[in-house]
């Protein structure tokens, strides 16, 4: 385990990285023992960086719950960040890529909790019952390092390479929905680029959103009333740039749009 000063270190790291537009070099290189719990730990470092600057946590995102976010990253276990309220952008935004640096685009569902998750021992049903709704969302993923190639302990350090998000207007209740074959279909500038389904998303986006109430329920944190989470990416991994319009679709839910402006730093 990394002592508690380089863990600090390796999280302002990140955290300038952040600020800057300036990568930073890999967890994976220049602590090849690192394991996941370091990793966690200096995630909570540059989040607390975060919040010291006037940021505050508003949900979590769960990141490679699907085989083909998996296969792009070369990495095979979910992982989990935060989200927080300067993240967050409404349906129809238009996100400047001079304030990312090397921003990749999801698809995926998100919840809003009305009551609180606890874990361990969160079951689907558990979930239906606290969410106020769903609805379709971008996911703009970054990486504060170098290049997309990266380890699991890299992208748990990033917030797991979480940019920012927009959420949709378009709700719906889970209830009257099965999200495991809700079908998800996004356009780029009027053409269709990617399909999915929730199960694609550990077969079901509900069950993702239970495997992180007990993860995290093993650790003693709950997830809260009033919270946004992001399921998981439902298709591949698309590039983008200056100029491109995005739609959403989930099948009984809606759309979802964004617009991006600018140049990625990088």
């Amino acid at each position: 385990m990394l002592d508690q000063s380089r863990t600090d270190a390796l999280g302002d790291a990140l955290y300038n990285a952040l600020k800057s537009g300036k990568p930073t070099p890999k967890i994976s290189v220049l602590e090849p023992e690192s394991d996941i719990e370091d990793a966690y730990r200096i995630q909570l470092r540059m989040l607390q960086r975060r919040l010291d600057a006037g940021d505050s946590v508003i949900g979590k995102k769960i990141g490679l719950t699907s085989r083909a976010i998996q296969d792009a990253l070369g990495v095979y276990q979910p992982d989990f960040g935060q989200v927080t309220k300067t993240m967050l952008f409404e349906d129809g935004a238009i996100i400047d890529l001079s304030k990312l640096m090397q921003p990749r685009l999801e698809g995926e569902l998100a919840f809003r909790l009305k009551e609180d998750l606890m874990g361990p021992g969160v079951t689907t049903t558990d979930v239906i019952r606290a969410t106020e709704y769903v609805t379709p969302c971008f996911e703009i993923v970054d990486t504060r390092f170098e290049d997309w190639q990266i380890r699991i302990q890299d992208t748990v350090a990033d917030n797991a390479s979480c940019g920012v998000f927009v959420l949709g207007a378009a709700k719906a209740d889970p209830r009257d929905l099965d999200l495991s074959l809700a079908g998800m279909v996004i356009e780029k500038n009027g053409e269709v680029v990617a399909t999915g389904a929730g199960a694609a998303v550990q077969g079901s986006p509900v069950m993702a959103v239970a495997w992180l109430a007990n993860t995290l329920g093993e650790l003693g944190i709950g997830l809260k009333a009033g919270e946004i989470i992001l399921s998981g990416a439902q298709a591949p991994l698309l590039a983008v740039t200056d100029g491109d319009h995005f739609t959403c679709e989930i099948a009984g839910i809606g759309k979802c749009e964004m617009r991006f402006a600018g140049r990625a730093m990088v």
